[in-house]
């Protein structure tokens, strides 16, 4: 497993939940990226040039993965900044995303959904 961490003043993820301090994206044993928690992370077809096209009903369902602050990313990782100025987290220009559809670590039952959500493999 690979850990990648986000060094941020507040990591926000999922409904608002916030961690001080540094905060976490790991690859799976699967190979997959996760949070911190061990919450797949997914990318969104429609979005493009690193731009985040989930917003209101969308984004309710498929929470962005946002940092508050500043924040130091690795290779690989950025900042986007979304409508409402917050910055979500993306990895080679893919915004990263949450799932609520996935209720514990290691679910994976958001990929696929539409045929616009995948999870996210370094």
């Amino acid at each position: 497993m690979t850990r990648f961490s986000i060094l941020a003043a507040g990591f926000i993820l999922a409904a608002g939940s916030a961690f001080a301090g540094t905060a976490v994206v790991e690859t799976s044993e699967a190979g997959y990226l996760t949070d911190g928690a061990g919450m797949t992370l997914y990318s969104f077809d429609k979005d493009s040039d690193g731009t985040s096209n989930c917003y209101d009903g969308c984004a309710a369902k498929w929470p962005p993965l946002v940092v508050e602050g500043e924040a130091t990313l690795p290779e690989g990782f950025a900042l986007t900044e979304r409508k409402d100025g917050s910055q979500q987290v993306s990895y080679m220009n893919q915004p990263l995303y949450l799932w609520v559809g996935d209720k514990a670590a290691g679910q994976t039952s958001g990929d696929g959904v539409g045929g616009v959500w995948h999870i996210v493999k370094p």
